[in-house]
């Protein structure tokens, strides 16, 4: 969707903001551009809407010259979000959402529609907010407007410079968790300026990494983590990149172990026969359809008391979906003092995650980068050795 060749912008004082940039962003893929200030990330997302020209090279939209489009024509069709918003404080909060449909000659009835049903897909009651004015909104109601005026007029690209760095970090991973939920929904092309590597990695499909006018890496975010490319990348991600990477490996079933279980109608005895031959102090309890039901520790199974398992088993907290982040099951485990996690696929129980086995999903994510391998076929060996 987006490509540039060999592009370059140098000012008449003879300083370069980018050097010989070459990249391309597929459609419906979120990029992150992430460095320090003056690196060239924000110069780059400028210049595909034209709002800085290069001094060489060419960008193509949707296979493109954008050196051809008309300007203006040209931003209309580009969704633009800045940190600041830029809401008319004069507009009411629908009317700065239909902003660019009312520029480009849509009814006002279908402008209004459209920046309603944006409203509601960032969040906001429409029949609630759309009649107040920006000074009447919170920091993080206002991005969420520039956001969905950024959409209004469905355009296929999205640039977004540093949208959510203006507000207080809670405010501002909730605006993260429901970016990525709309663009689950709507998969725009985004080019996304930040430069806090957290954030990078948590919202991009890949990331490019920026030195001085030049990307030094230019990868997924568990390769930029795990196989950092250079010596600058390395430093920049920071020594806790290992810390970090758990936001962006997820759980799969092999990394799963399989405990004792038994179901809710057992015996006692029988649970405790079963738990003393497996020699585990504990057994995951399921229902007749093996949904999670609980777990139950030896000393009750063992206790010598009568009934069934149903009647003494525990409640179990902690568990999450198959596909979680190990940073979540992390999180679970501390959250709930668990030495374990259950881990779901629906409503089916799959398997246990311990400290012992996220650790090494995440030694086989790292090893499995580094080597170009698929994960499972890592070599445990080489893992248990690291």
């Amino acid at each position: 969707m987006i490509r540039f060749e060999h592009v370059t912008k140098r000012y008449a004082d003879g300083t370069t903001a980018v050097d010989d940039l070459s990249f391309e962003v597929a459609e419906g893929e979120l990029v992150t551009l992430v460095g320090p200030s003056g690196c060239g990330k924000t110069t780059t997302m400028k210049m595909v809407n034209r709002l800085i020209e290069p001094s060489s090279g060419r960008i193509f939209l949707d296979g493109a010259d954008i050196a051809g489009v008309d300007p203006v024509q040209l931003r209309r069709r580009i969704g633009y979000v800045i940190q600041q918003v830029g809401l008319f404080p004069h507009r009411t909060v629908l009317e700065n959402t239909a902003t660019v449909p009312h520029l480009l000659g849509w009814q006002r009835r279908k402008a209004r529609d459209r920046a309603a049903e944006l409203l509601e897909l960032v969040g906001l009651d429409p029949s609630v907010h759309g009649s107040r004015y920006p000074d009447q909104l919170s920091g993080g109601q206002r991005q969420r407007v520039g956001v969905a005026r950024a959409l209004a007029a469905d355009p296929p690209v999205l640039l977004m410079d540093e949208p959510f760095g203006a507000v207080d970090p809670v405010v501002r991973e909730h605006l993260q968790n429901e970016f990525l939920r709309l663009q689950s929904q709507v998969r725009k092309t985004v080019l996304f300026v930040t430069h806090d590597i957290e954030e990078a990695v948590r919202l991009g499909d890949r990331i490019a990494v920026y030195g001085h006018g030049k990307i030094e890496q230019f990868a997924p975010p568990a390769a930029v983590l795990g196989a950092p490319a250079t010596p600058y990348v390395a430093d920049f991600v920071g020594a806790d990149r290992g810390l970090k990477r758990l936001s962006v490996t997820a759980i799969e079933q092999g990394d799963l172990e399989q405990p004792p279980v038994v179901r809710l109608d057992d015996p006692l005895e029988k649970a405790a026969d079963r738990l003393t031959a497996e020699g585990s102090r504990w057994a995951v309890v399921l229902d007749d359809s093996g949904g999670l039901h609980g777990w139950i520790p030896l000393e009750s199974a063992a206790s010598g008391a009568s009934g069934t398992v149903g009647e003494h088993a525990r409640r179990m907290e902690a568990w999450l979906p198959l596909g979680s982040s190990l940073k979540q099951a992390f999180s679970t485990m501390l959250q709930h003092d668990a030495g374990w996690i259950a881990v779901l696929e629906g409503d089916r129980f799959l398997g246990v995650l311990t400290p012992a086995r996220l650790h090494e999903a995440l030694r086989r994510s790292i090893d499995a980068d580094a080597q170009e391998i698929a994960r499972e076929d890592v070599d445990l060996d080489t893992v248990a050795g690291a």
